[in-house]
């Protein structure tokens, strides 16, 4: 993973180099925090098994895991923007080693469940911390790098992370699969500690409230370019079996995703080299390929060569677009940025839970036929909104306010 991230950022046109091994540390928690939510959807038949209950009813524990996330983003930022930074950090972290041990050891659903609530509660403060926290580490014109480094546990965990703990589960058992997480968070809490630097959280008087920081300009722009590509993209990801199953290839499903994992870490990279200096045009340039791949699937997503073009086309669409969104919200709200990352958390975590009701009833009433207009028309309201805001949200280079700047004054190693 080193050596595929360190090219990304060890120096602008200056040469300065960004803090590695603490911005990967946040991106070895962002792996665990979509390893923790994804695994059980693969490992579905063990757990049915081991706990005697029936797969629908396992697949709840991702459902209550996004749960989770979706209610406790929000409030939990705002009620903890006064807490130093390193120590929220590693309590966000902590709360994976809890819930991944009692998802280990415990043969009760009910406590299972509970865990999974947890663990949903501590990703979606990590994720709101997250993007601010690399920001914080380094110069103004090096933050969208930084962010790059810390979201590739993201791209990492779908494309590498969720088959191979699959495949250990089948090896070894899932309890285990849960145990090594475990392990491995606790791990990551001693490297925190070590490596990441603190910083302070906000003095009362320096808290924004929550309706200051939505109506902030070019927030909102932010929030509903993330809601519309998010929700687009699950609609078609959520249901790509059925949508290949269709196009004739059921049998390449895990190859189709493979091949959107890959292009995905090739898509962060690339955002990871030219997001300080083309924010805005990379964003622009990500919808109009995905918008380009759903049009090429809905006109010719009968034939296998198109499917695979257009997959991996959207896949490096997708790559770098949680870079994209956190890093402009991060700008556009300054000092309130972790607040403003909630709402993103929220607003992403609604785009996926709107994909599976979106997806499941354009599927039960007209196939998958209505995936490409459906996709167009929210990629299309994405081109809107953020060519709209070209002053606040995705602004050029020249429209770019100073944003989050670090203070070293307010970190302590």
């Amino acid at each position: 993973m080193s050596s595929s991230t360190t090219r990304i950022p060890e120096g602008g046109a200056d040469g300065a180099r960004l803090p590695i091994a603490s911005l990967l540390a946040l991106a070895l928690a962002g792996f665990i925090t979509i390893l923790t939510e994804a695994l059980p959807a693969g490992l579905l038949p063990q757990i049915s098994a081991g706990l005697g209950i029936s797969e629908a009813m396992a697949g709840q524990m991702v459902t209550v895991y996004a749960i989770g996330s979706l209610v406790a983003a929000i409030p939990l930022t705002a009620a903890t923007q006064g807490v130093r930074r390193r120590r929220l950090l590693l309590a966000a972290i902590g709360g994976f080693v809890i819930a991944n041990t009692v998802t280990t050891v415990s043969t009760r659903f009910e406590w299972i469940m509970a865990a999974r609530f947890l663990a949903g509660v501590s990703a979606g403060l990590l994720w709101a911390l997250a993007a601010g926290y690399a920001a914080r580490m380094v110069p103004e014109r090096h933050k969208g790098r930084a962010i790059a480094i810390a979201m590739v546990g993201t791209p990492l965990a779908l494309s590498l992370g969720v088959p191979a703990g699959t495949f250990l589960g089948n090896l070894v058992g899932w309890r285990s699969c849960f145990g090594i997480m475990s392990a491995l968070a606790l791990i990551l809490m001693a490297w925190v500690r070590v490596q990441v630097p603190d910083f302070a959280g906000q003095a009362a008087g320096e808290r924004a409230p929550l309706r200051r920081v939505f109506t902030t300009p070019g927030v909102r722009a932010v929030l509903f370019v993330v809601f519309a590509f998010v929700l687009a993209h699950n609609i078609l990801y959520t249901y790509i079996a059925p949508f290949l199953a269709a196009a004739g290839m059921a049998d390449r499903t895990d190859a189709m995703l493979l091949v959107f994992g890959l292009s995905s870490l090739l898509g962060l990279w690339v955002i990871g080299v030219l997001i300080d200096t083309h924010l805005r045009a990379l964003t622009l340039a990500s919808t109009a390929l995905f918008a380009l791949s759903a049009l090429a699937l809905g006109v010719r997503g009968d034939e296998p060569v198109v499917v695979i073009v257009a997959v991996a086309a959207w896949g490096l669409a997708f790559g770098g677009a949680p870079t994209l969104f956190q890093t402009a919200i991060a700008h556009t709200a300054g000092g309130a940025a972790d607040v403003a990352q909630s709402m993103l958390v929220t607003a992403w975590n609604l785009a996926i839970a709107g994909g599976g009701i979106v997806g499941g009833v354009l599927l039960a009433r007209a196939g998958v036929a209505a995936f490409s207009p459906a996709l167009l028309a929210l990629l299309a309201a994405t081109l809107v909104v953020a060519g709209a805001a070209s002053r606040h949200g995705f602004p050029g280079q020249r429209g770019r306010g100073a944003g989050l700047t670090a203070d070293p004054r307010r970190a302590t190693p």
